[in-house]
């Protein structure tokens, strides 16, 4: 199998990601609503240090090439395109700045002769990190401002009918719409029943759902989600139990460890946290095996 993803924990075999462009390097921070830890200089740094991090943990990296579309955020490969056991979705990112992302990773699945089975379109609007696999036949959607009633029903048609179960639960307006806040930013996946989740702003009919699936609930603590951008909780599974995750963040990372979860850091304030993306959105997951 060349592709195939339906959790958010099993190994991870193989994995896409970019590297830094020029539009980044080069972004203007106010028009890409960036932060003021955002620093050009530590990008590439911050990048190679996660992706050597990747390597060691045994998962084979494929490089996306960027193309000539400008799109500084594009670095953040997960939202643009959803992995299935079926093939590729791709999205419609909601960000106006990131429309036509999806086209680069149109461009790379037929390179590598992945089929793409669906396309976000005609008024749809979805971001893949609105999007979380609760189990291989679960997938869960976030409704907020990246991923509109259009865009969550196309993705409906194209899973429903391959016996995929979705779930839809509104996301909080947070810190309004300029922001990136995705269903990811609440929850992330650590081991097959582990949750780490930012319980205060956890839609309420979620919590019920990961209690009836008989997840262990790890709570993200309030003060590092808050300085984080929210980026405290966006942890990446390179296999169960075992992730990776910021270093700045050491009040979360003592709550996972005391939980079992043997955690990976790096530094990577400058590209994460700066930009609003963190482990899990840096990476496409092409593969993942139980």
């Amino acid at each position: 199998m060349t592709f195939s993803v339906s959790s958010m924990t099993a190994s991870l075999k193989k994995v896409a990601v970019l590297q830094p462009n020029k539009s980044l390097k080069n972004a203007d921070p106010g028009k890409w609503h960036y932060g003021p830890l955002f620093d050009p200089s530590q990008i590439e740094k911050n990048h190679s240090n996660f992706v050597q991090i990747l390597k060691d943990s045994g998962a084979e990296i494929l490089w996306i090439p960027e193309g000539d579309l400008a799109i500084a955020d594009s670095i953040f490969t997960y939202d643009a395109s959803l992995m299935t056991p079926f093939g590729a979705i791709l999205m419609s990112p909601g960000k106006l700045l990131r429309r036509g992302e999806q086209n680069i990773h149109k461009k790379f699945y037929k390179e590598l002769n992945i089929p793409i089975i669906g396309q976000v379109g005609n008024g749809g609007l979805a971001e893949a990190g609105d999007t979380l696999w609760l189990d291989n036949k679960t997938l869960i959607i976030g409704r907020g401002f990246r991923t509109n009633p259009a865009g969550i029903q196309q993705i409906k048609e194209i899973l429903s009918p391959k016996n995929i179960t979705i779930h839809i639960f509104d996301l909080p307006t947070y810190s309004g719409e300029s922001s990136c806040l995705h269903l990811m930013s609440l929850i992330s996946l650590v081991d097959f029943r582990s949750a780490l989740v930012f319980k205060p702003l956890l839609p309420v009919s979620l919590l019920e759902l990961l209690i009836e699936k008989q997840f262990s609930l790890i709570e993200a603590p309030v003060l590092e989600f808050e300085r984080s951008n929210t980026l405290s909780t966006n942890v990446l599974a390179t296999s169960p139990g075992k992730c990776i995750m910021l270093d700045s963040v050491p009040n979360t990372l003592l709550a996972l460890e005391k939980h079992g979860i043997q955690v990976k850091v790096f530094n990577g304030d400058s590209l994460c946290i700066g930009c609003e993306g963190g482990p899990t959105c840096l990476t496409r997951p092409i593969l993942r095996e139980q």
